[in-house]
């Protein structure tokens, strides 16, 4: 998959103290409030794509569903061509390219706050419409990020994120504590398939029940270590966490994941798998043709409660930097009651973020 080297990205931002105050300013609104402890409603959004009852039945159980069909595979292979044209021109992205870092590119974190494809796409009917029959009817995304995968590249470890520390080492996302004790964390994660993902080109695994357990302490050490990529055999697949070691989080260091629990989850371009990032999941190595390079795009989704990018104004990780200056979550569903969080009204090209 070195043909069609695509950049690849992640994002985040801190909260302000001002109670009730609000600041429009580029098309993002800075607003803060007092921590306020919600119950999730999960059945109060019935949009026309919400899931079953059996079907939440299901997600509680297994932490996932999917895959989903949300774009016709003709329409995302028009989409992804014109996406991937328009990725090139960076004149509107909200982190520098100098953000790249050694091992994926976090400065293509967010594009969707500047190219109105990926806009379109995060506000979606058909994924949001699941999502808030998740979360509750107040939905942010607060990140999106490509995942590429090409010819000999390594699969990825393992793993499991409830705080998104895990190699920045500042929380990402915080949920409030429930009944004085810390929240167990995590985002709903929608991995679209922008191009077919297969055992050959390093499809999706997931192990179905693991999302109520963590099995990694996201505040240990982890070392980047960028020259062990496409170098590292583990149980006999080689596998890796983008320059990092994801064993090195373990709680237990003599633990190994269950593979005989886990499946590959082969897509067809255009469809969603929507999972909890608390459960395991990996990916299979590329072993495939060059021509074959597989393209993943996730964009992760909280409550309006959970505050985004706490007490931090940059990212550090994966050997890269990102300024959050011009960094704003999306709220696709619902209201913001909380103002906890900077919003971002409309991308950096105009195109407005209108709840659907």
């Amino acid at each position: 998959m070195r043909k069609v080297r695509l950049d690849t990205a992640h994002a985040h931002l801190p909260p302000t103290d001002e109670s009730m105050k609000c600041a429009v300013f580029s098309g993002v609104i800075q607003g803060s409030r007092d921590d306020k402890v919600i119950t999730m409603t999960n059945n109060d959004a019935r949009g026309d794509f919400a899931l079953s009852q059996e079907q939440r039945e299901q997600f509680d159980r297994e932490g996932y569903i999917g895959p989903v069909r949300i774009y016709e595979p003709e329409e995302m292979e028009e989409r992804w061509r014109s996406i991937r044209r328009q990725l090139v021109d960076r004149s509107h992205a909200i982190y520098d390219a100098e953000a790249r870092g050694s091992a994926t590119n976090i400065a293509n974190y967010d594009r969707h706050l500047d190219l109105d494809l990926l806009s379109e796409h995060i506000m979606n009917p058909r994924i949001v419409d699941r999502v808030a029959s998740i979360l509750g009817p107040d939905v942010l995304c607060w990140r999106t990020e490509f995942f590429p995968k090409y010819a000999g590249d390594e699969g990825t470890d393992w793993h499991q994120a409830a705080t998104f520390a895990n190699a920045s080492k500042k929380p990402q996302i915080a949920w409030p504590s429930e009944d004085g004790e810390p929240a167990f964390g995590g985002t709903i994660t929608v991995w679209t398939a922008f191009t077919d993902s297969t055992l050959e080109n390093g499809c999706l695994q997931l192990m179905p029940g693991t999302h109520h357990h963590m099995n990694y302490d996201e505040s240990k050490p982890m070392d980047f270590q960028p020259e062990t990529l496409n170098s590292t055999e583990k149980e006999g697949i080689k596998r890796g966490f983008f320059g990092y070691d994801y064993r090195q989080l373990q709680k237990d260091p003599n633990w190994k994941p269950d593979e005989s629990q886990a499946f590959p989850l082969v897509m067809k371009r255009g469809e969603s798998v929507i999972f909890w990032s608390t459960l395991m999941h990996a990916s299979l190595p590329h072993t495939g043709s060059v021509r074959d390079y597989r393209m993943g795009f996730a964009a992760r989704y909280v409550p309006t409660k959970v505050k985004v990018y706490p007490n931090t104004d940059d990212v550090v990780e994966y050997g890269g930097e990102i300024d959050l200056s011009k960094y704003g979550a999306v709220l696709v569903s619902g209201v913001d009651d909380y103002g906890i969080n900077r919003i971002a009204t409309e991308n950096q090209r105009g195109y407005p973020f209108r709840i659907q």
